[in-house]
């Protein structure tokens, strides 16, 4: 029998070697960043999802403090207080609106759309104007236990716990305190 064709070099052969080897570190190291890039991404979920949701303002309830499209993080653990900002679903939707009264306090709201809170007519600086809005419950309320009496910053165009479709928002329907608003990126602030 007979050979046909060259018979390769030694440097051919350390060559096509040092390819091979080369090949096998390049689909190994592709291998790795995939594999991170997916622990990466399911550690991002879960933490997004059991700790700090982002979730993307939709309406002009609560401005002038959040705008339409901005995306904000909540923190699901913890107390809410007067003045927080929550996020609570309401009708398979995610609402989000400002604590005014805490459970057993007593609201009232004037024609003005002045609010007291237990006597005490609440400082908001937060509120561009104030108005009564939409309201059908009767005036002084007291909220109930384990829940909490909510309004949007736009007080004219929000619907929130002054009409019974909405009510006190319960503790089970509370996804979280909004802690910082994260997009547009000029205007990042926290809560």
């Amino acid at each position: 029998m007979s050979w046909q064709g060259d018979i390769p070099s030694s440097e051919q052969l350390a060559a096509e070697l040092k390819r091979i080897k080369d090949r096998k570190r390049f689909i190994k190291l592709l291998y790795n960043t995939v594999a991170s890039l997916i622990v990466v991404a399911a550690v991002s979920v879960l933490i997004s999802m059991l700790f700090l949701p982002v979730l993307r303002v939709t309406g002009t309830s609560m401005t002038p403090t959040l705008q339409n499209d901005e995306l904000v993080v909540c923190r699901r653990r913890g107390s809410f207080e007067r003045g927080d900002i929550i996020a609570f679903y309401h009708n398979n939707k995610i609402l989000l609106k400002r604590v005014i009264g805490l459970p057993g306090d007593i609201i009232d709201i004037a024609a003005d759309g002045t609010v007291t809170v237990n006597g005490e007519k609440l400082d908001e600086p937060y509120v561009d104007e104030l108005a009564l809005g939409t309201c059908d419950i009767k005036m002084p309320y007291q909220v109930p236990e384990s829940r909490w009496f909510v309004m949007g910053d736009h007080r004219s165009e929000s619907i929130d716990s002054r009409t019974k479709e909405i009510g006190c928002v319960a503790e089970e329907m509370v996804v979280g305190k909004v802690i910082w608003c994260i997009y547009p990126f000029g205007s990042m602030k926290s809560f």
